[in-house]
C-alpha cells in the first residue's frame, strides 16, 4: 500500500505545485491521495488553475508515487514534510514554507541556532577575510552556518565554519543531487559530513536562474539572521537580506568603502535600518546567543604586517581617523578597510565617530 507521504513526494515534482497550492489541495481534499486521484473538474475546484490542473493530470501518467521513497532511500536523500516533527521549526514559522524538504546528510535540533552569512560571487579580499572570520566565528560558538553554496561568499563561509570544525548548511537551486557550481562539488561533500545540502526542488532538478530567489527564502527562513558581506546594487544577497526582513529576522550588513562597487548594497542595508556588522560578536549580542569558545578563537586570529602597522602608530592613543592617515602614509581609502577588518576581528575599537584605538588586552 503507498504511504500519504508518497503523494507528498509526487506533488513536490510538479512544477508551481507549491506551498500556496499544497494548502489549497489539502484543504479541499482532506489527503493528497486523493487528490492525486482527482479528475480536471475537482482540481478546479479545488482552486488549481488550468494550467496547474493539466500538468498534474500529465505527470500522475508517467510518475508513480509508489516508487518515490525507494528511489530517495537507494540514493541516500532525506525528505521532510510540513507534518514532520523534525522539520525546522524557524522555517516552519515563515509565510510560505516548503511543503517537502530533501536534504542530504543531517538536521539536527542544535541547528536551530543558525545564522546565514551571504553575499557578492565577486568577492573582494576584503569581503573574503570578513567571511572567513564571520563563520569561524559562529562555527566557534556552535552556531549553524546556512548559506547557498554559489560561488564567492557562500562557499568561503561553509568552508570556514567546516574548517572551524562547526555545521553548515547549504540551500541549492537545485535538486540535492545536482551539484552546482560543478566546483563545489568537493565542498558539498564535506558539507553533509558537518551539515546538511537542503532543497525544495526534487531530485534530479537542474540548477535554473529562476530557481535562485526563491530558495533564498530558505536561506534566511532558517536562520535566526542574515549577515550580508558585500553586495552590489543588484546583488541576488539583497533578495535574502528582503526575505530576512518580511520574516521578521534580524538582518545585519558589513559596511565598506563608499568607493567599493561591492559595498554599495551592504551600505545602503544600513541606511535602510540594518545593523551594522563591524564585528561578529555584534551578532550573537543582538540577538542575544550564548557566546562560547570565543577567547579560543581570537587567539587563533592572524595580524598583517599592515595592521600591526597600524597598531604601533595607535599606541595607546586615540587617534583620528585623519591623524592615523598621515601617520601610517596610506590612503585613505586602503587605511579605512584595513581599520573596518581590524574591528571587525575585535583589535581595534571606534570612538567618538571617527577616533579608533586598539583594544587593551591585545599584545603583539
Amino acid at each position: 500500500m503507498t504511504s500519504e507521504t508518497s503523494f507528498w513526494l509526487a506533488f513536490s515534482h510538479i512544477r508551481g505545485i507549491g506551498a500556496v497550492r499544497y494548502r489549497k489541495l489539502l484543504d479541499f481534499f482532506g489527503d493528497l491521495s486523493i487528490a492525486w486521484q482527482a479528475d480536471k473538474k475537482e482540481l478546479l475546484s479545488a482552486g488549481l488553475t488550468v494550467k496547474a490542473a493539466d500538468l498534474v493530470l500529465s505527470t500522475r501518467k508517467t510518475l508513480s508515487p509508489e516508487k518515490l521513497e525507494d528511489e530517495l532511500e537507494r540514493k541516500g536523500i532525506k525528505f521532510l514534510t510540513w507534518d514532520s516533527s523534525s522539520y525546522p521549526r524557524y522555517l516552519l514559522e515563515i509565510a510560505q514554507p516548503p511543503p517537502v524538504l530533501y536534504y542530504v546528510g543531517d538536521i539536527l535540533p542544535e541547528d536551530e541556532l543558525a545564522i546565514a552569512i551571504v553575499g557578492t560571487r565577486n568577492v573582494t579580499k576584503y569581503g573574503r577575510q570578513i567571511t572567513q572570520d564571520t563563520a569561524a566565528y559562529l562555527a566557534a560558538n556552535r552556531i549553524t552556518v546556512v548559506s547557498g553554496l554559489a560561488r564567492g561568499v557562500d562557499g568561503i563561509a561553509h568552508q570556514a565554519a567546516i574548517e572551524a570544525g562547526g555545521r553548515t548548511f547549504a540551500v541549492l537551486g537545485s535538486g540535492v543531487d545536482v551539484i552546482y557550481p560543478p566546483e563545489h562539488r568537493k565542498l558539498a561533500r564535506e558539507i553533509v559530513k558537518q551539515g546538511a545540502l537542503i532543497s525544495d526542488y526534487a531530485p534530479g532538478t537542474k540548477p535554473d536562474g529562476i530557481n535562485f530567489p526563491p530558495r533564498n527564502r530558505i536561506i534566511s527562513g532558517l536562520s535566526r539572521g542574515t549577515v550580508v558581506i558585500e553586495a552590489g546594487e543588484r546583488s541576488g544577497a539583497l533578495i535574502t537580506s528582503k526575505f530576512a526582513i518580511e520574516q521578521n529576522r534580524e538582518v545585519f550588513a558589513v559596511p565598506g568603502s563608499v568607493l567599493s562597487q561591492m559595498s554599495k548594497g551592504t551600505n545602503q542595508l544600513i541606511g535602510d535600518g540594518a545593523t551594522p556588522m563591524t564585528n561578529p560578536i555584534i551578532i550573537t549580542d543582538t540577538l542575544n546567543l550564548a557566546r562560547t569558545g570565543i577567547e579560543r578563537k581570537r587567539e587563533k586570529l592572524d595580524i598583517s604586517s599592515t595592521e600591526k602597522n597600524i597598531l604601533r602608530v595607535l599606541g595607546d592613543e586615540s587617534l583620528h581617523i585623519d591623524e592615523i592617515c598621515a601617520r601610517t602614509s596610506m590612503t585613505i581609502e586602503k587605511l579605512t578597510a584595513e581599520l573596518t577588518m581590524m574591528e571587525l576581528k575585535g583589535i581595534v575599537q571606534r570612538d567618538n565617530g571617527m577616533e579608533y584605538q586598539r583594544v587593551k588586552k591585545w599584545d603583539f
